[in-house]
C-alpha cells in the first residue's frame, strides 16, 4: 500500500492542578493554506495555538485559513487569539488570517469581520478569498547567513520596486533590507527568508530567521562607537517597523511609504 501524506499535527493541551482540562489539535496541511483546529480551545492553550498560526504565516506567503469547524471555544480569551494573530501579521508582506467558521451567517465580505477576523461559513468560500489574493506580487529568497546575503537581498528589493512601479522606494528599501539581513548574519547566524510585497502604495519587507534573540533599539548610538546604527537606519527610512516572535525564531518587518520619500 502506498504511503499517504498526512498533515502535520500538533496537540495543544491546557492543564490545571496536573489534570488535562482541554485539548486542541492543530493540523497543518503543507500543500494548502489551511490550518485545521479541532477539540477545545481555552485560555490555557491559546498561546500555543497563536504560536502555531504565526509559524505557519511566517513560513508560507499569502493568507492562511484557520478552519474552526471542529473547534469548541470555551472562553473569550480563546476566541480572541485569532484577532491577535491577525493584528500581529498586519504589516508582514502578503500575510493575513481568515476563518472558516460555520457559525457565520452567510458569506462574509472581506471588510466584515468576526472578532476582528474575516470569516466564511464554508472552506470553499475562504479558499476562494485566498485565491483572489494577488500572490504574483510577492518575492521571496532563502539566504544563508554569509557574506553576500545582503547583496542578494538588495537585488531582490530592486527587482520588486522596478516590477511594482515603486522607484522612489528602492534606495530606502535597500538600506532597510541590508540592515535587517546583516543583523541576521552578525547576531542570529541562522538561515533566513527574505520576503517583500506591495500593498496599494506601500512596500512591506520582512526577514524571518531562527533565533529567539530580539532586536533592541536603544536610540542614537554614541559618535565614538563603531556600529550599532543598523536599527536607527531602519527606523529612519521606514514608516514603521517591528519584530514578532514565532516558536522557532522571529520575523523582523518594516513598511515603507512613498510619501515619506517625497517629504
Amino acid at each position: 500500500m502506498a504511503d499517504v501524506e498526512r498533515p502535520n499535527a500538533l496537540t495543544v493541551t491546557g492543564a490545571h492542578n496536573g489534570a488535562i482540562m482541554s485539548s486542541c489539535l492543530v493540523e497543518i496541511d503543507d500543500s494548502s493554506a489551511v490550518v485545521r483546529l479541532t477539540g477545545v480551545l481555552e485560555a490555557a492553550s491559546a498561546e500555543e495555538v497563536r504560536g502555531a498560526l504565526l509559524a505557519r504565516l511566517a513560513d508560507r506567503p499569502g493568507p492562511v485559513v484557520a478552519d474552526v469547524t471542529g473547534l469548541r471555544v470555551v472562553d473569550p480569551a480563546g476566541r480572541s487569539v485569532f484577532a491577535e494573530v491577525r493584528r500581529e501579521v498586519a504589516d508582514w508582506p502578503a500575510a493575513d488570517l481568515l476563518l472558516c467558521d460555520p457559525a457565520v451567517d452567510g458569506p462574509a465580505h472581506p471588510d466584515a469581520a468576526l472578532d476582528g477576523v474575516p470569516a466564511w461559513p464554508t472552506l470553499d468560500g475562504a479558499l476562494a478569498a485566498v485565491a483572489a489574493t494577488p500572490l504574483a506580487a510577492v518575492l521571496s529568497a532563502e539566504l544563508i547567513p554569509a557574506v553576500g546575503a545582503a547583496r542578494q537581498a538588495r537585488e531582490l528589493v530592486s527587482t520588486g520596486c522596478e516590477r511594482w512601479g515603486m522607484p522612489t522606494l528602492t534606495d530606502p528599501a535597500c538600506i532597510a533590507i541590508t540592515e535587517m539581513v546583516n543583523n541576521v548574519v552578525a547576531h542570529a547566524r541562522t538561515p533566513m527568508t527574505v520576503r517583500l510585497a506591495p500593498r496599494e502604495t506601500t512596500l512591506h519587507l520582512a526577514v524571518r530567521d531562527h533565533s529567539a534573540r530580539q532586536p533592541t533599539f536603544a536610540g542614537m548610538s554614541p559618535p565614538d562607537r563603531a556600529g550599532g546604527r543598523g536599527l536607527l537606519l531602519i527606523d529612519t527610512v521606514t514608516r514603521r517597523w517591528g519584530s514578532t516572535a514565532v516558536p522557532d525564531g522571529k520575523v523582523v518587518w518594516c513598511v515603507l511609504h512613498p510619501d515619506d520619500e517625497a517629504a
